[in-house]
């Protein structure tokens, strides 16, 4: 069962492609330079790491290499904001927002100024970088920010929609990326637009709300589900974690009475946490959060570590299957 979202024909066979998600943060931020000279690029001495590579070909003299130097990087691209510049800047997410936090709080949140903070490398697909550089508390960091939007696509092509439409924006933002490749399941076709959640599997038995790349893993979750217990499971892609998609969440709440929200980052402060602030407030809700649960990452592979952590579909289905089992036995 799937929505009128369309999906990639090739979602859940052996042939569905696979890209990193900052590939498509670097075309889309080398379109936006081209549709707009006001956008410039800043960077923290990872400039091909995090895509920025591309734009700084096309446009060298609207590049700025700040060196290692994160808390510098966001104040040179806030007092460019106030110029009138749209500046981006990129680095590693354990260092920005991990590094720069108060900087990004003072001079880009607080005066409301356009900067937009790229934070490459987040979750634990890093891998062999261990934990000091598996950023999973960015998103609670970020979207306790007044004025700051916080975005993270589940792809590739996502991304390089929402690197245009931050371009577009007069507000300060957060670009949530990922380093390894992980499977591209939405299309050119697809819509994205800040501040709204798509349904791209219907179901009535229970709603499952994914971010960045867990929404995949929540796809197909859902097939075994349907597979294994029977189980109609509505997959809705959350790729704005600020502003949130209330109205969606609180209809899919109503509809199945049984939430599930996954992420590649710390449950505490997250999506999930902003999933059960937003339910407990207006209608409470059953709800499971999936995601790192009160820990740090660990060194291994991509696969090795969402293995551990128990972020695939099949972990998150066993989970689910579970959680559900209990709920209904109560009520």
């Amino acid at each position: 069962m799937t929505s009128s979202y369309p999906l990639d024909s090739r979602v859940g066979t052996t042939n569905v492609v696979s890209e990193p998600i900052r590939a498509g943060f670097g075309r889309g931020l080398l379109e936006a330079g081209r549709q707009d000279q006001r956008v410039v690029a800043l960077c923290a001495d990872l400039t091909e790491s995090t895509q920025m590579h591309l734009f700084e070909r096309e446009f060298p003299e609207r590049f700025i290499e700040v060196g290692i130097a994160e808390q510098n990087l966001v104040t040179v691209a806030a007092g460019l904001a106030r110029a009138g510049k749209i500046p981006f800047t990129s680095s590693y997410a354990a260092f920005s927002p991990g590094r720069n936090w108060e900087q990004i709080k003072t001079t880009a949140a607080l005066n409301d100024q356009p900067v937009k903070i790229v934070g490459s490398h987040t979750g634990v697909n890093v891998g062999p970088d261990g934990a000091t550089h598996q950023m999973l508390e960015d998103i609670a960091l970020m979207r306790v920010l007044p004025n700051m939007i916080v975005l993270a696509p589940g792809d590739s092509i996502e991304a390089e929609k929402a690197t245009l439409a931050l371009a577009r924006i007069d507000k300060p933002g957060y670009l949530r990326l990922t380093r390894d490749a992980t499977p591209i399941f939405s299309t050119e076709e697809s819509p994205f637009e800040i501040g709204r959640g798509y349904i791209l599997r219907e179901g009535t038995d229970l709603t499952l709300i994914g971010t960045g790349t867990m929404t995949y893993q929540l796809l197909t979750a859902a097939e075994l589900l349907l597979a294994a217990a029977g189980l109609q499971a509505e997959v809705v892609h959350m790729p704005t974690i600020k502003p949130l998609d209330d109205a969606l969440i609180l209809e899919c709440a109503a509809r199945t009475g049984f939430v599930v929200t996954a992420e590649e980052a710390q449950i505490a402060g997250g999506l999930g946490g902003a999933v059960a602030e937003l339910l407990s407030e207006y209608l409470p809700t059953r709800l499971l959060r999936l995601g790192i649960n009160d820990r740090y990452g660990e060194s291994g592979t991509p696969a090795e570590l969402l293995e551990a952590f128990e972020l695939t579909g099949a972990h998150f289905a066993g989970q689910i299957q579970a959680a559900h089992t209990h709920h209904m036995a109560r009520v």
